[in-house]
């Protein structure tokens, strides 16, 4: 049995993978929710075996317990027992799904609930104003308008011409979510919405209404504060 100490240099690790293959890569660029199960587990285990790539692990990993439901029912000794598993790895993967089962269990007392802009720049601005580029994420939120998850859609040019809707409202229709806030930073540090920002929210408002998924607002943070096209008027 391979361990986390035996043969470590000539494990095949996510850096060791072609550029557009390495999970860390793309869930950067991508965001998690776009990952697949093996991507994200292949980034908590980090090696694999020396014929045996740690995709190609993390893969055969949920084919052998049967997917995610599987794995978080699997006992320590269980994980160890899998070749290439020793005591470190078997941990690793045992603390990640247990925090996933945590979060799933999380009282909706502690989840932030949004009554207007001013609670999204709280919850995001210290983090986003500050950003070398643009970003657009996407607040999924409850019927108690409490955020159930914050997704990232897109880096770079948050335009009209790459902004699409099913990446924006992917997760809230997966989620059976009423609702969402859209909310972006300008790294010039003015939050004055551009013309393609109004464009873009008037395109997704529209969007939303033939998916039934209300967008209640889009809030552009920057380093000199915030704006919402709502309390703007500029939604519509």
């Amino acid at each position: 049995m391979t361990t986390d100490s035996g043969a470590q240099a000539y494990e095949t690790r996510i850096r060791d993978l072609p550029a557009g293959e390495r999970p860390r890569e793309r869930l950067r660029s991508y965001g998690a929710s776009r990952l697949s199960n093996a991507e994200l587990l292949a980034i908590i285990l980090r090696t694999g075996l020396p014929s045996e790539s740690v995709l190609s692990l993390s893969t055969r990993l949920l084919f052998q317990f049967k997917g995610l439901s599987g794995l978080a029912r699997a006992s320590f000794e269980d994980l160890r027992s899998v070749r290439g598993f020793g005591d470190a790895k078997a941990a690793e993967l045992k603390a990640a799904l247990e925090l996933g089962r945590r979060l799933l269990t999380v009282p909706e007392i502690e989840r932030p609930t949004i009554q207007g802009p001013q609670n999204v720049a709280d919850l995001v601005q210290a983090e986003m104003a500050f950003l070398s580029q643009e970003h657009l994420r996407v607040l999924v939120l409850n019927t108690r308008n409490q955020v159930v998850s914050t997704e990232e859609v897109y880096k770079g040019n948050v335009g009209s011409a790459v902004v699409r809707a099913s990446e924006v409202f992917r997760e809230a229709v997966r989620s059976n979510a009423p609702s969402i806030i859209i909310v972006h930073n300008h790294p010039s540090g003015d939050p004055t919405p551009s013309t393609d920002d109004v464009q873009v929210t008037r395109q997704l408002v529209e969007a939303g209404r033939l998916l039934e998924i209300e967008v209640l607002d889009h809030v552009v943070v920057a380093e000199r504060g915030f704006v919402s096209l709502k309390d703007k008027g500029l939604m519509s």
